[in-house]
């Protein structure tokens, strides 16, 4: 802004000074003298009369330019703005392809270019609520769908033992025999015990936040392969671990260890005797293999889901309580890690991936 006002203003002094110059030496003066006498004059009186006969011509003509150059100054300058009038017009409505116009490097290209640097800004702060709204929405509704999930689960156990409780209370044929009766009844809280236990621990994965540290992978699977090594071996199933010296990685060990633990349990739990299951790292992949009848597709997709158990499997005593995969899936989508898990060929069976 500032260059355009210095401009026309030098422009103007130029322009005035030029016309005085120019027209000063060719004003005619009133003398009273003849045509052939020599009269001597002063010379800065003259001048002056001439500069003071010019004046009011380059008056005019300076009063002409300023206008002109006026009007070219205030279309320069509303032009501009009246774009950016209008795209921040349509930045109230949230455009999302909208900028305004910055042709110019002086004032006016600048606060355009803040504004669309701005209107950037709103249109990725916008995106990221929604983003977060979405999550927030998909976490309420896997809540819901996760308590209504549990409350169908609890109420099976609950109503078979409080049938139990009854027809011995009662003295209904077969159950007279109380001692007889109490190891069953017990083996239901024991059930329900787990069960609570576990939706509880499921309840509270999204609820901590631990704080990812440098862990070093392989170190870590040796200490939790251990346990599982011993039942694997006590059901004559062959366990083999093959990990590098060192793996460093940064997560959260917890959470991390956690969801390992699910998959090695399903691993062992879900492979017969003279088979094997097999831990290894290939680059920055952790593999967890194990030989058994691979699971069909249309059962793959609802794995992950709390509570089930697929078709084989669908017995408590076997087939546990159907939150190892759900818990298994929070954990690593909580903590950013990509994972599949596909059946094998050769040998059949399933292999869980993930990507460290």
């Amino acid at each position: 802004m500032l260059s355009y006002a210095q401009g026309i203003m030098l422009f103007v002094v130029a322009a005035s000074h030029g016309l005085v110059y120019l027209l000063a030496p060719r004003m005619q003066l009133a003398l009273n003298t003849q045509d052939d006498i020599v009269v001597s004059i002063n010379q800065a009186r003259f001048v002056t009369r001439a500069v003071e006969n010019a004046l009011p011509v380059s008056l005019a003509c300076s009063l002409l330019i300023s206008v002109a150059c006026s009007l070219l100054f205030s279309k320069a300058i509303t032009g501009p703005i009246q774009e950016i009038s209008a795209s921040t017009q349509q930045m109230m409505r949230l455009g999302r392809v909208v900028r305004c116009p910055a042709h110019m490097e002086d004032e006016i290209g600048l606060l355009a270019q803040n504004i669309n640097n701005l209107y950037t800004d709103l249109l990725s702060a916008i995106e990221h609520l929604e983003r977060e709204k979405d999550t927030v929405r998909k976490m309420e509704r896997d809540k819901a769908d996760f308590l209504r999930a549990a409350s169908h689960e609890l109420k099976t156990p609950v109503t078979a033992l409080n049938a139990t409780l009854e027809n011995m209370i009662l003295g209904v044929e077969g159950y007279q025999d109380c001692a007889a009766r109490l190891p069953a009844c017990k083996e239901m809280v024991e059930q329900l015990s787990g069960m609570i236990h576990d939706i509880l621990e499921t309840s509270k994965l999204n609820l901590t936040a631990e704080q990812p540290a440098a862990v070093d992978i392989s170190s870590l699977l040796m200490e939790l392969c251990e346990p599982y090594q011993i039942i694997a071996a006590a059901h004559q199933i062959t366990f083999s671990l093959d990990l590098p010296e060192t793996f460093p990685a940064t997560l959260p060990a917890g959470r991390f260890s956690k969801a390992i633990s699910n998959i090695l349990a399903n691993a062992v739990a879900y492979t017969e005797a003279g088979n094997a299951v097999s831990v290894y790292m290939a680059e920055n992949r952790l593999i967890i293999e194990n030989a058994c009848e691979p699971i069909p597709a249309d059962e793959l997709c609802r794995l992950f889901e709390p509570f089930y158990r697929p078709d084989f499997s669908r017995s408590r005593e076997s087939g546990g309580n159907g939150l190892g995969l759900y818990i298994v899936d929070t954990i690593l989508s909580s903590i950013h890690l990509p994972y599949s898990f596909a059946p094998m060929e050769s040998p059949p069976g399933m292999r869980f991936l993930i990507q460290l």
